[in-house]
């Protein structure tokens, strides 16, 4: 059975990135880079990313947007969107 994990999606110096979070591991998180900041890939392209690193959605996942501030704790700085979605392994591997 493929493990599930979080992939999550956020703009990285100047580009959109696609990450999947491997928690408790030293493993490095497999990572997409998509050539832009604008606009927001879209979701074939995300999936196609994900596919590209060996993982689909979970079936019935739906991405999560959330918002937090570049500087902490100052709510006039720049906002940071983070979209977030479930993912299994279709390769079979743990990753």
């Amino acid at each position: 059975m493929a493990r599930e994990f979080a992939a999550q999606m956020s703009v990285y110096k100047g580009r959109w990135r696609l990450y999947v979070v491997l928690m408790n591991t030293t493993a490095r998180w497999p990572e997409y880079s998509f050539d832009r900041a604008a606009p927001v890939p879209t979701l074939l392209e995300r999936v196609d990313a994900l596919s590209v690193l060996g993982f689909e959605p979970v079936p019935g996942a739906e991405w999560r947007w959330t918002e937090d501030f570049e500087g902490p704790d100052d709510p006039a700085s720049a906002v940071m969107l983070i979209a977030a979605v479930q993912v299994r392994s279709w390769t079979g591997a743990d990753a």
